[in-house]
């Protein structure tokens, strides 16, 4: 497995940023991080602009890709380039970054949608309730406003499949928990701040748990182990503790039982 297909998010992470309004994009920030690696900030917000940007230059570097390039890992307004150092000098590796950046696309790359199916209950939702009375909304209330908008995958991070998807309802907007749990159940959907994500596997984690998903949104095994890749719509939909058991049922029979 590829850095891009772990996609881990090393930079501190930006703020949320309104989409109406925004000001004129920065120039592209390129600096060393280590001596292997160059970090390219695009921006410090989390924005569809600045998320079209990284991806438009990560076309770009892709485009034009020489051997001595390992990895370009996209974060939500950042492109880190891994390189061998052994193959190229940093300032060779830089000039190419500088030329691959000088022809990037601003455009909004196409998005595919993806649908994702919760059953929202305090069952398998761990943090509904409490979260609910924290926002001081019904627990109707927060899964109607969870499933009322489309997300932006931005990232994949943390754990191999784990979507950073934006931007969460203000209404909704919560802080983690005061303390992670030791494991998380794998689909879990949860929410921090103004993001929501899935757990892709049993894990610990503080972001409060408000459903679960039957989908296997990283599956190893197969062909394309990611169910949700970075540049994504994400929808969620609400289902019923019946779906919720016979999607369960399907995803197992396709892995052979392993799910």
């Amino acid at each position: 497995m590829t850095p891009r297909q772990a996609a881990r998010g090393g930079s501190p992470r930006p703020r949320v940023r309104p989409e109406s309004g925004a000001a004129p994009p920065p120039r592209a920030e390129v600096r060393p991080a280590g001596d292997q690696a160059y970090l390219i900030r695009l921006g410090d917000e989390i924005s569809a602009a600045n998320h079209a940007r990284v991806f438009g230059a990560l076309a770009a570097l892709d485009a034009a890709r020489p051997a001595f390039v390992v990895d370009c890992v996209p974060a939500y307004a950042s492109i880190l380039v891994v390189y061998d150092p052994l193959a190229a000098a940093p300032e060779a590796v830089r000039e190419w970054i500088d030329a691959a950046l000088a022809g990037a696309s601003r455009a909004a790359p196409a998005r595919r949608v993806v649908t994702v199916p919760v059953w929202y209950d305090p069952e398998v939702g761990l943090d509904l309730e409490d979260t609910a009375r924290l926002l001081e909304l019904a627990p109707e209330t927060v899964v109607a406003l969870h499933t009322g908008t489309s997300y932006l995958a931005h990232m994949l991070g943390f754990k191999p499949g784990f979507p950073y998807l934006g931007t969460l309802d203000e209404r909704l907007a919560a802080p983690r928990l005061p303390a992670p749990r030791l494991a998380v159940p794998a689909g879990s959907v949860a929410i921090a701040g103004r993001q929501t994500g899935i757990y892709p596997v049993r894990c610990p984690g503080g972001w409060r748990v408000l459903g679960r998903t039957p989908l296997r949104i990283f599956a190893p095994e197969r062909p394309e182990p990611f169910a949700i890749l970075p540049g994504d719509e994400v929808r969620f939909e609400a289902i019923d503790r019946e779906r919720f058991a016979g999607l369960s049922a399907r995803e197992a029979a396709r892995d052979g039982g392993t799910a």
